[in-house]
């Protein structure tokens, strides 16, 4: 279904340019591109798994629906998951990020495919005139939902960049009257703080993690162009996309849901995605939280005025003696104070049974602060059980390869250094 769709497309673009890899200084048009696809030796495993920030990544890709064996992407150095083959209709596995735990595979049909494709190409108004720039992963589902399959079965072109720094991305940009550029916030900021943004994007779009509002907003007073925050998941594809003209004021907003993409909160508050986007299961082991057209997220979500916010994970939530807080409403308050430019809050085990959890914030300062300036900072704002006992001054906050933080990995991080530090 998926390389027929490819065909059609490709022959109805023909000469127009499909692909262009600037670190290879070549270019395809769409025929040429199916040309070199049906020239080349099918795959003969039966599961296929590109990598890398390459045209060969998308000329794998129609290899393997040609041939008809399973994709699964990976990152550059990703080993391939120890899963025997998903039955039909499966033809495409997925590796969540492991942002709150261990990585799990998600299989997808090609109609659950070519749906997310549909729903983003469709709510976000992606055009062939306005090409994307690719500087995030391929491999990652948000690069390959919003970059690989949009080429392939909607005909908008794509532009590789050689590197996601600024300058790189800056030249990748030159020549071209209209561009869309989907990024990471981490992204979004370098290319801010260093003025590499290219006038010419069109369509700036945020997802992967967080976008702060103070970040849209900056850009958007700097340069006149307004970043999109997109909300999705590996399970089911997008969920929720800012489509509005203004910057945000709240970091908590991330809009309305994606057309054809139903939205509802349950029971425990955490929200629930029904859409033909939806993955098939967890595999090889299934779990009632991707069943049957429906994605049980973890996460906590109020409405307001018709938009989806999101209140952290029921995961994340900390214990403080029988009281439960979001750790998002501390950093959110945090980032009010001037000298935090990055913070992660978690809770740890309490040495005092009755408290089941104490809480523990991480800072990177942009300039010299104490943690009593914070503290009081926090009660100010917050009722004193709420405000981290705990403080950990780090130099940043390392990003994975999908531009996410860990709750989870520092969690682990803080807990040797104390360790560390108790010896």
């Amino acid at each position: 279904m998926l390389y027929e769709r490819w065909r059609k497309v490709a022959c109805e673009c023909g000469e127009v340019t499909a692909l262009r890899d600037l670190a290879l200084g070549r270019q395809w048009t769409f025929a040429e591109l199916a040309r070199e696809a049906e020239n080349a030796p099918g795959h003969v495993d039966p599961i296929v798994h590109p990598q890398g920030h390459n045209a060969e990544f998308v000329l794998a890709v129609l290899r393997a629906w040609r041939s008809q064996a399973i994709l699964c992407p990976l990152e550059p150095g990703q080993p391939p998951p120890a899963v025997p083959l998903p039955p039909a209709p499966c033809v495409h596995l997925k590796t969540t990020s492991a942002t709150t735990g261990a990585a799990r595979v998600v299989a997808f049909s090609a109609d659950q495919l070519a749906a997310d494709a549909a729903n983003i190409v469709a709510t976000m108004g992606l055009r062939p005139d306005w090409p994307n720039l690719g500087a995030i992963s391929l491999a990652h589902s948000y690069g390959f939902s919003n970059l690989v399959l949009p080429l392939l079965l909607h005909g908008i072109p794509l532009i590789l960049a050689p590197s996601p720094l600024p300058e790189a991305v800056r030249r990748a940009a030159e020549g071209e009257p209209a561009l869309t550029l989907p990024a990471v916030p981490a992204l979004w900021r370098a290319w801010h703080a260093a003025g590499a943004i290219p006038r010419n994007v069109r369509l700036a779009i945020s997802a992967g993690a967080p976008l702060p509002a103070s970040l849209e907003q900056a850009v958007f007073q700097g340069i006149g162009i307004k970043i999109h925050n997109f909300y999705g998941s590996s399970e089911c594809g997008g969920i929720a996309y800012d489509a509005g003209s203004e910057p945000r004021t709240d970091d908590a907003c991330v809009g309305t849901p994606m057309q054809n993409v139903e939205v509802t909160i349950n029971e425990q508050g955490c929200l629930e995605a029904r859409s033909r986007a939806v993955g098939e299961t967890y595999w090889p082991e299934a779990a009632p939280a991707l069943a049957d057209g429906c994605f049980q997220t973890s996460d906590l979500v109020e409405w307001e005025h018709g938009l989806i916010h999101l209140c952290g994970r029921v995961s994340d939530q900390i214990n403080v003696a029988g009281r439960k807080i979001s750790p998002a409403h501390i950093e959110a308050a945090l980032l009010l104070h001037q000298s935090v430019a990055e913070c992660l809050v978690f809770g740890v085990a309490s040495d005092d049974a009755d408290r089941s959890e104490h809480i523990v914030a991480c800072v990177v300062a942009r300039q010299p602060v104490t943690s009593e300036d914070l503290k009081q900072s926090l009660l100010a704002r917050l009722p004193a059980w709420q405000v981290p006992r705990e403080w950990w001054f780090v130099v940043s906050l390392n990003l994975n390869q999908r531009g996410k933080v860990s709750r989870a990995d520092w969690r682990q991080r803080f807990l040797e250094h104390r360790r560390g530090n108790a010896r």
